[in-house]
């Protein structure tokens, strides 16, 4: 039996060229699948009346550690150098598997409260065979389109982040790979999150690269995030080992040589940026407009929720902010006029769905409104005093709206916020979440009174 959903009336942002903006449009779902985008749809379905509601893709994060969730806000002035300190070399060895459940559901769940209807889950958190399985879990709980980007442990940050001779364990990514993701085409994919060169010994990224593209799996690494990786040449590096290739995103890219951003660019690599971490920790200007120019589709991240907020209208903002504001700092010492080519609201737009969803290697399901892709859907509530009057919807999303105005969410067709809700049991989430960082803190409290014993 076929179920069908009509969004009715609301101010269609397809980001689809064909389909364009539709001031008045209905979008027919019908099994999870965008049936049809039009002036007006008549259909034996669901209604749903996006009167006043600006309807768009779903947003999609190519970038977030979501085990984090449970020590939000722990690091609100870390710089990078503090993070690997503070998170990965202090919190991070006390995750259990409970933790991780917990820290992925709620992590995720705020993901579709805000918007957010594909997540890439940067995963370098697997200190047990059980941590992946709890992870993944939450992930499908959740009901969120998803990437799970297997990465290391993190129980010693001497051991995983110099120089490491450690290896994410092959056996563990292919039990995942065979237990989990046995097919491609389901709500959650699976990724590989590596280290890269710099964090670790040649031989082990040559392992971590080749068993990625034994299993089919693409791959995810951060680059030129600071002064000091951008030293490193990574991607001049992976180069050197014939490893590059279309299958890998490239998180941060700050620091990158004119040489290395060549070498993305022409080898079909793709660009993940995280703007208001890259802003706030130190790891350099977000490189937006340099992707851009060498011909490369942005995507945005929200990286760690330990430090910046972890919604995307932060990230849009972040981005079009600090790119504005670096052209026009560098035409004013020039004594020269801005260029036509500066960042747009719109464009903001296109980066945060369909640029999204093409960096993550799902453009073919989801990023627009496009019939025959599935149907992850959101509606912004338009006529909220942040967002009313609307003169530009495009602006209204990007420059006014925040979390609050997100009314309306499916993901797969399916409604996972409705009337400014979520449709999930927050309440477990939130409790769960919550004993997890009373746990950490304890842990925390306990390792440093046996420390200074």
């Amino acid at each position: 039996m076929t179920t069908r959903t009509l969004l009715r009336s609301g101010h269609v942002i397809s980001m689809d060229p064909d389909i364009g903006d539709l001031p008045q449009g209905d979008v027919l779902v019908e099994d999870g699948r965008i049936a049809a985008v039009q002036p007006e749809i008549s259909a034996d379905a669901e209604v749903l009346d996006m009167s006043g509601r600006i309807v768009i893709p779903g947003f999609v994060d190519t970038h977030r550690h979501t085990w984090e969730a449970p020590i939000r806000g722990v690091a609100p002035d870390a710089t990078l150098d503090d993070y690997f300190v503070d998170i990965l070399d202090t919190f991070a060895p006390l995750y259990t598997p409970e933790d991780v459940h917990a820290g992925n559901l709620a992590g995720a769940l705020e993901c579709l409260d805000a918007g957010i209807t594909t997540l890439v889950d940067w995963s370098h958190i697997n200190n047990t065979p059980e941590h992946p399985d709890a992870a993944v879990q939450a992930l499908a709980e959740s009901g969120i389109r998803a990437q799970y980007a297997y990465g290391s442990a993190n129980t010693s940050l001497a051991d995983y982040w110099f120089e490491s001779r450690i290896a994410i364990p092959a056996d563990d990514v292919r039990r995942i790979r065979s237990t989990h993701f046995a097919s491609d085409d389901g709500l959650l994919t699976m990724a590989l999150a590596t280290r890269g060169p710099g964090f670790c010994v040649d031989e082990v990224v040559a392992q971590e690269w080749a068993l990625a593209r034994e299993l089919g799996l693409p791959i995810t690494v951060h680059v030129a995030m600071g002064r000091l990786a951008g030293r490193f040449g990574m991607v001049r590096q992976l180069r050197g080992l014939g490893l590059l290739g279309p299958d890998t995103t490239y998180v941060h890219c700050c620091y990158l040589s004119e040489e290395e951003w060549r070498m993305v660019a022409d080898s079909g690599g793709t660009v993940s940026v995280a703007p208001q971490v890259e802003l706030q920790m130190g790891h350099g200007w977000p490189p937006v407009m340099q992707a851009i120019e060498h011909g490369l589709r942005p995507s945005l991240s929200t990286d760690v929720v330990t430090t910046v907020p972890g919604d995307m209208f932060t990230q849009i903002r972040a981005a079009f902010g600090a790119e504005r504001a670096r052209v026009n700092a560098d035409c004013w010492q020039a004594n020269m006029p801005v260029p036509d080519t500066m960042l747009t609201a719109r464009q903001m737009l296109e980066i945060a769905t369909v640029n999204g969803a093409h960096v993550a290697g799902l453009e073919d399901r989801t990023g627009s409104l496009t019939p025959g892709k599935r149907a992850d859907i959101v509606a912004i509530d338009a006529t909220a005093l942040n967002v009313a009057p609307v003169h530009d919807a495009a602006a209204a999303v990007t420059l006014c709206a925040d979390v609050a105005n997100v009314d309306t969410v499916l993901v797969d067709g399916v409604l996972r916020k409705r009337d400014g809700r979520l449709l999930a049991d927050t309440a477990r989430a939130l409790r769960l979440v919550g004993e997890s960082r009373d746990r950490l803190l304890a842990a925390k409290e306990e390792k440093r009174a046996k420390a200074t014993a």
